[in-house]
């Protein structure tokens, strides 16, 4: 559909692209010899402002935040891209709940730039005022506490917070009615589930736990899924061939970093033919995700120049750009 609502936002994204990092770039921060030279060259880029200096977590968080600003101000609807602000709000609910039950005091762990900031959904979670969180959001919240509270289990609060996400995602993709945006948020849910799937192979995870932390989705079939990962690792690669992630199967098979990669990239390809949209939701979707793909990356390579890594286990971690 032809819609011109979206032909300024487009213009805009188009114009913002031009600053986005290219292959030229990673090539660049790859070689520099420190962790501070390699920020001081996205620095010199225009990463960060004033307020985060060289702290490596302020500019990249400034980044991020830079980038959803930027978004809400062009585009014409932003309920549209909840299936990229709900990572961030369920993860708030998840930290928020961790904190109310362990009676912590760690502001730096929660985004602001959400529908409900670290310190409101605190106050939520504190004053159990469920009924201020959206949709099937309140009702996570009071099961994720009161299991938080009677068992003191982590990973059980995790696995309710995480599937709700899912769920939450696959839902707006959904109900956006911009096919980009369900396609993106189908894949978003199937490469979490093959992640769950490949972690629970590893750890000898049964098939009841698979069934409480997956979310279904179209792209892969769930119990197809479990099924493989408790037969084993070469079972779920067998899997994915059936699928439209066959690519990820040999992927798999090399290292799970590379898997994880592979889940970044393919994202990053489906995206690409959105740089020839001009009237729809594509281009501002395809820049918000290769913004993240691009901070993701430079924490990637900053994090292995700090820890000292050697070049080529950081090259094989790094992801495709998108320009």
């Amino acid at each position: 559909m032809s819609n011109t609502k979206y032909t300024y936002a487009v213009a805009r994204i188009r114009a913002l692209e031009t600053s986005l990092l290219s292959d030229g770039d990673v090539e660049q921060l790859l070689s520099c010899g420190t962790a501070d030279q390699a920020l001081q060259y996205v620095i010199d880029k225009g990463w960060g402002d004033l307020s985060s200096g060289m702290d490596i977590d302020a500019v990249l968080k400034r980044e991020g935040e830079k980038t959803w600003e930027v978004i809400r101000e062009v585009a014409p609807d932003m309920s549209v891209f909840d299936v990229l602000s709900y990572p961030k709000l369920y993860h708030n609910l998840k930290a928020a709940v961790k904190e109310v039950c362990t009676e912590a005091d760690n502001p730096d762990i929660f985004y602001d730039d959400c529908a409900i900031p670290g310190r409101e959904m605190l106050e939520i979670i504190r004053n159990r005022e469920f009924s201020r969180l959206p949709g099937t959001m309140s009702g996570t919240a009071a099961e994720a506490l009161d299991q938080l509270l009677h068992t003191r289990d982590g990973q059980l609060c995790d696995i309710i917070v995480d599937k709700a996400a899912l769920e939450a995602i696959y839902e707006a993709g959904e109900r956006s009615g911009e096919k980009i945006i369900a396609d993106y948020a189908d894949t978003t849910v199937a490469i979490a589930d093959i992640k769950i799937a490949v972690r629970s192979r590893k750890t000898g995870k049964s098939a009841d736990f698979m069934y409480s932390a997956m979310a279904e989705c179209g792209s892969v079939n769930v119990d197809q899924l479990i099924r493989a990962a408790l037969a084993g690792e070469e079972e779920i690669a067998r899997y994915l061939e059936g699928t439209s992630y066959a690519g990820g199967a040999d992927a798999l098979r090399e290292s799970p970093s590379a898997f994880e990669r592979w889940c970044d990239n393919r994202m990053i390809e489906s995206l690409k033919p959105q740089k020839y949209e001009t009237f729809s939701v594509g281009p501002l979707l395809a820049y918000l995700v290769a913004r993240e793909n691009e901070i993701k990356t430079v924490r990637i390579i900053l994090t292995g120049k700090q820890n000292g890594f050697p070049e080529e286990a950081i090259r094989e971690r790094v992801r495709e750009m998108y320009v």
